[in-house]
């Protein structure tokens, strides 16, 4: 075998370009590669023990690694051959390690996870959970690393929640288990703490409740003028009176855009991204006007048409806050369940439904229709597979023009107000 002269630091300082790339060998599979333009280049060539073929790689340039430690670094290289291990996979593997200790802080991978939960999120619920993080996790454990946090964190911030908000701890229990996951999933850790957990060993599991609702006619009258009548904001009152007749949900009432409306057909379209029920396959969610909602809204399209929400807030640029008409419907009086006399914005809806069904007693509307008005489809995927190709639109005109007249039936005149 050929005898090679070891490099000394002379000879490397002294060795200059020529026409074309040279190498000075070192020995052990290292040369160092002298380039036309100049610089030097450490490079470490050698037998894969676990891929059986030949591999190089570099050490960085000359002077930044010396040649002591090329040297160093080479004979650590020949270390692991000899062991059977790769060098060039082991420092990828040391260098996937560093960074997903890194990345794998709790507080790190929390935000990367909310990121990727906006796209599914509707923005209201997405800020929402990041608020529920942010006051009720983060101050637990923004200084752990995720592989480093264990089940008595969790049950602690689980516990503490429950004393204060039950149903907000019990929605915190899923959103953790689906953190857990990706983290999994992106090697962050190495299991789902809450995966083998079951969530009412934690969660003290609460009795179904309704939500309040108002079936007593004199005192859903009582609420109609109440509402019509009221001495607030445009935007509060011509949200509630909308509401009498086309119970939404809250964040579709409260986001709701003049772009979905459209007073010339007399039809509301609010898209599918922005219902509670977000299947790409249903259609938007689309529900007729009657000639009362086209008041309503021409009445607030004097106030609010130059901009892009319906109902505006104190500030005239954001629109109202989902809990403000919760909040005007307390102040009204409407806030005694035990008296019949309790409501809240969701509670629409319900009056909507159980009304329906107990004054249509010539069964005039089918069940699909009055459940279509509330946005509710079939949980099976066949039935709501054919279903929501119904038109529905032509279907519903007559139940809502029912319901608006019902409604505007229980408004008493202002000569009936100056009569007692």
């Amino acid at each position: 075998m050929a005898k090679i002269d070891l490099l000394n630091d002379m000879q490397i300082k002294q060795s200059k370009p020529q026409d074309k790339d040279f190498m000075l060998n070192d020995g052990g599979g290292l040369r160092l590669v002298v380039k036309k333009n100049g610089s030097k280049t450490w490079e470490f060539r050698y037998m894969s023990p676990t891929l059986l073929k030949r591999r190089k790689t570099t050490f960085e340039s000359y002077p930044k690694v010396t040649l002591k430690n090329a040297r160093i670094k080479r004979d650590n290289f020949l270390d692991l051959i000899s062991q059977g291990i790769d060098p060039i996979e082991n420092e990828r593997k040391s260098k996937n390690e560093i960074l997903a200790s890194t990345n794998g802080m709790f507080k790190t991978v929390m935000y990367e996870w909310l990121d990727k939960e906006s796209l599914r999120t509707i923005e209201v619920t997405h800020k929402n959970k990041i608020r529920v993080f942010e006051k009720d996790v983060l101050p637990y454990l923004k200084l752990k690393h995720i592989k480093d946090v264990d089940i008595d964190d969790i049950i602690k911030i689980l516990e503490t929640k429950q004393l204060s908000a039950p149903e907000i701890a019990s929605r915190l229990f899923n959103y953790l288990d689906n953190l857990f996951r990706y983290a999994v999933l992106k090697r962050y850790c190495d299991r789902n703490l809450l995966a083998d957990i079951r969530k009412s060993d934690i969660i003290i599991p609460r009795t179904a409740k309704h939500m309040a609702k108002i079936t007593d006619l004199e005192i859903l009258k009582e609420l109609v003028n109440t509402i019509y009548t009221y001495q607030g904001g445009h935007s509060m009152r011509n949200a509630m009176k909308l509401l009498l007749h086309i119970p939404l949900r809250a964040d579709n009432l409260t986001q709701m855009r003049w772009e979905y409306i459209d007073l010339d057909k007399k039809l509301l379209t609010i898209p599918r991204n922005k219902m509670k029920i977000k299947n790409i396959n249903i259609d938007d969610f689309k529900i007729p006007l009657t000639d009362e909602v086209i008041e309503i809204l021409q009445e607030q399209y004097n106030f609010t048409s130059h901009h892009e929400y319906v109902f505006l807030g104190i500030d005239n640029r954001k629109p109202i806050n989902r809990e403000s008409p919760n909040r005007v419907l307390e102040r009204m009086g409407f806030n005694d369940e035990s008296k019949g006399r309790k409501i809240r914005l969701h509670g629409f809806r319900g009056t909507f439904r159980s009304l329906i069904d107990e004054l249509d007693t010539d069964g005039k509307f089918s069940f699909e229709v009055k459940e279509r008005a509330l946005d509710h489809h079939d949980k099976n995927m066949v039935v709501r597979a054919y279903n929501h190709k119904a038109n529905f639109v032509e279907q519903l005109k007559p139940l809502m023009r029912w319901w608006s007249d019902f409604i505007c039936g229980l408004r008493v005149s202002q000569d009936e107000v100056k009569n007692g």
